[in-house]
């Protein structure tokens, strides 16, 4: 069973510009493998579902071969001895596992793979009655873990240190996290959520998710999902040697991009109190580096 953390997850001061104090609350620290959001939006969905004492515990999900989400499930399943399979999108990745950095970390923590064509990833409804008829024990968890569990587990990102802050902002792929947060946010916050997917989707996931009015989006996928620039990558280095805060190149690393080019930009007035999530992720910095060197460019230079 998951459990809350036994000490206070950290609230760092980044910059105090333009009258903006912006702040950035340390998720990724929550726990070494199972990182930042993906902590609590498995937190319910496994928990309850271990509560019920299935037959023959196994957990199913879905995701990208670069997936946070596959990663850290694949985590919980060798921490708690519980067998786990991942769905992977592209049927090109089954002879190439042991060069993904993520999907040789997952079989490492003894995930199982199956891997689907991106059209049939696509249809996921039929995807998940076919596993829920083959495996009737199994807890299935959709991509990026994002469901109305998950939305529960995120409120406990939200306490009495963030009550006071004007603007709360999360990275969104899914939309979960933001949803969670929008929920369970104080009455006078408002919340931003920085896209790093281009989905046309997403408004309707986070309404789906019981999201509530009290959110915008803007766009931070910097050429698109997964995409990582020369730009990006000498962003996340400088703020590493500035801050000694690593930041992954796919999520938080986008968002605190564009939440700086907002304050330049003079978005937030006078006097704001901004809090920001590092939402985890960095083991996407291993995958990340293995590209860029394929490509001969420069690499993140983080060490974890």
């Amino acid at each position: 069973m998951l459990q809350f953390p036994t000490s206070e997850i950290p609230i760092q001061r980044i910059i105090n510009k333009k009258g903006v104090e912006l702040f950035l609350k340390r998720e990724d620290l929550i726990h070494a493998d199972i990182s930042g959001n993906k902590y609590w939006k498995l937190f319910y969905n496994v928990n309850s579902y271990l509560e019920s004492r299935p037959r023959r515990p196994f957990i199913i999900t879905f995701g990208g071969a670069f997936s946070n989400h596959i990663a850290s499930l694949a985590a919980f399943g060798k921490i708690f001895n519980i067998p786990t399979l991942g769905i992977i999108r592209g049927e090109e990745w089954r002879e190439k596992v042991s060069d993904n950095y993520t999907l040789h970390g997952a079989s490492q923590n003894g995930m199982g793979f199956r891997f689907v064509t991106r059209e049939m990833y696509r249809n996921k409804d039929t995807l998940t009655d076919d596993l829920k008829r083959e495996f009737p024990y199994a807890l299935i968890i959709p991509e990026g873990g994002s469901n109305l569990k998950a939305t529960e587990g995120v409120k406990f990102m939200l306490n009495e240190r963030t009550k006071d802050f004007d603007y709360l902002c999360t990275a969104v792929g899914t939309g979960g996290t933001l949803a969670g947060i929008s929920r369970h946010a104080e009455e006078n916050q408002k919340i931003i959520g920085f896209k790093v997917v281009k989905d046309k989707r997403l408004l309707e996931n986070v309404k789906e998710l019981r999201g509530k009015s009290n959110f915008c989006f803007y766009e931070a996928d910097y050429g698109g999902y997964g995409k990582i620039t020369e730009l990006m990558v000498h962003f996340i280095n400088h703020f590493w040697i500035t801050y000694n805060i690593p930041l992954d190149p796919v999520y938080t690393g986008k968002m605190m991009m564009r939440l700086l080019q907002l304050i330049e930009e003079d978005f937030f007035p006078m006097g704001s109190r901004v809090l920001a999530f590092h939402t985890g992720g960095l083991q996407g910095i291993g995958g990340a580096n293995q590209l860029l060197r394929k490509k001969n460019r420069n690499t993140i230079d983080i060490k974890l």
